[in-house]
Parts: C-alpha cells; structure tokens; sequence
C-alpha cells in the first residue's frame, strides 16, 4: 500500500545528478521538449499551483513522484525562476527548437540576395533579444540600455559578417556559400552574449562555496560562465547549419527540386529541426549549470578574503547561465 508522498524531495534542484553529463542532458531534454509549449493556461496553472502547494508542505491527494516531477518542469518551461512571472511564450526554452527551426531553415534557404541576408538575421537577432530577455537573471537584470545594444551591435555584427563572406564566395564552390548564416549566427553570438552580460563582466557574478554560501562576486568566475555560454550556443546551432547544406546541395541536383524548387525552405526547416532537437538539450548539457574554477584564478581581492574566512578552500562555484 502506498502512502502520502513524501515532503522531502527537492523540487528546487534538477531530478537528475547535474554531475554527470548524462544526469545534464536528461534535465535539459526535459526543460527544451518543444511540446511544452502546446500545453494551455489551465495546465500551466494547476502545475504551477501543486508546485506551489508542494512548497508549502501540502500535498495533493494521490499525488505521485513522477507527477510532481512533470509539473515542476511544467512550471519552470513557463514562469520565470526569479519574479514567477509567466514568461512570453516564444521566449521559453521549449520554444527554442521550432522557433529556431524555422528561423535557421530559412536563413540557409534564402541567403543568396543582400535584403534576405539583412531580413533573416535581423529576425534572428529579434528573436535572441527577446530569448535573452525573456531569462533574464533576476539577481543581475538587464536594463533596456543594455538589451538596446546588444541587440544593434550582434544585428549589425551578424549582417556585416554575412554580406562580407557572401561577397567573398561569389567565386568559389556553392557549398561554401552555404555555410555563410552559421559564420555569421557565430560571429553575432561572440558580440551579443558579452554584450548582454556585460554588467556581469564589470561588477561579477556571485561565487560560492560548495554547500551554497555565497562568498562574493568575480568579474574572472563572468569571463568563464559567458566562454562556456558563447561556446555552448555556437555548437548548438552547428549540427543544424552544417549538416543540411551537404543535404541540400545533393538534393537541389535531382529531379524532384528541379520540378518543385518551393519544397527547398520545408524540406531544409526540417532538417534542421531534426538536428536542433538533439543538439539545443546536448550542448545545454556540455557544462554544469554549477559550474566551478579555482580560488587561484579569482581577483586577488576575493583570494584575501577567502583565506581569511576559509584558509582551505581550493574551489568556489557559480551559475554560468544559458
């Protein structure tokens, strides 16, 4: 016979071991899953509401492990950590892969002429803005300044990259020429992540000590987190703008896009999308959201301290973001 579930699970932390890659692709396969997004305001509502009730000792009756679970990341797909806000809802991360499907699909589809070069990244970069936006951190906000900025810096960056190399393709192979959106969706994750985050860059990001204990902040602990990031986000995006322009450029050669060329752009989102549902909780997954660096590789200020306050310490800990 089975009893009230138990009180002593905790829903603040992932239910998988974020240790581990593999504990870190599962958590993230579960908070990107795209059907998230389906759900509706009355689902969104009675998860938010057991885990709410859950918070506060109260159990809903036959209420198991494995639903509390799947609310709780019903919950976190769509109120914000921080404020408990409902987020926008092409904003989520379980929007992250059909919004980016269609975005990158047709970026590598229409790349060819300079207005669809400048349409499509600029769509792009809306999107990140509203993305980088949408989870932003609660503990260091980002101001419409700052946002304002990143956001006509990496447009300007990610269009000027792309005219550049499309220019400088004209004469070579095709397949090069198809690789021009992902130099450029790299080149404007390089300008917009630090961007963005640049607050961070100057005053720090909290670190910790192991059991949670905030120490301090490190403008040194910002530089790893947003390196992690910028890589994270240049890889994810790599399977889907490296593998269908092999695809495509076979295919656009045969009979049947000869005869029904306006199949390019689905056939293309597809591909890509399949790539980005295994890429986006993947390269998520490549680094602890807890990451960690040594004391030696802090501001010599926050060496002092820690030492005075915790002589043995060898690591501190912080959130590296997404």
């Amino acid at each position: 016979m089975s009893g009230e579930l138990s009180l002593n699970i905790n829903i603040k932390e992932p239910r998988w071991d974020q240790s581990t890659f593999e504990g870190r692709a599962k958590h993230f396969f579960t908070v990107t899953d795209p059907r998230n997004i389906l759900l509706s305001n009355d689902q969104l509502e009675h998860s938010r509401q057991i885990v709410h009730d859950y918070r506060q000792g109260i159990v809903s009756p036959g209420l198991t492990e494995d639903e509390l679970w799947r609310a709780k990341y019903v919950y976190d797909s769509a109120f914000h950590p921080d404020t408990g806000e409902k987020m926008i809802l092409i904003g989520r991360m379980s929007a992250q892969v059909p919004m980016n499907m269609t975005i990158t699909g047709c970026m590598m589809t229409f790349y060819r002429t300079t207005p669809a070069v400048v349409f499509w990244q600029w769509i792009n970069q809306s999107f990140n803005a509203i993305v980088n936006y949408t989870n932003r951190s609660g503990d260091a906000p980002i101001t419409v300044s700052q946002l304002g900025t990143a956001y006509v810096s990496a447009t300007t960056g990610a269009v000027a990259t792309a005219l550049g190399l499309n220019a400088l393709t004209k004469h070579v192979s095709p397949l090069i020429g198809r690789f021009v959106p992902f130099a450029a969706v790299a080149a404007a994750n390089c300008i917009n992540i630090p961007l963005m985050r640049q607050r961070e860059l100057k005053y720090g990001i909290p670190v910790t000590d192991e059991n949670g204990n905030r120490i301090g902040e490190s403008p040194n602990a910002a530089k790893q987190a947003i390196a992690q990031v910028v890589i994270s986000r240049i890889l994810m995006a790599a399977p889907g703008m490296a593998i269908p322009p092999f695809i495509m450029n076979t295919l656009e050669k045969k009979a049947f896009l000869k005869r029904f060329p306006w199949m390019s752009a689905p056939i293309q989102v597809g591909l890509v999308g399949f790539c980005l549902v295994f890429a986006t909780p993947l390269c998520c997954a490549l680094f602890p959201q807890k990451s960690s660096m040594s004391v030696s590789s802090l501001e010599p200020e926050l060496q002092a301290k820690i030492k005075e306050l915790s002589p043995g310490m060898e690591q501190v800990y912080f959130n590296k973001g997404l």
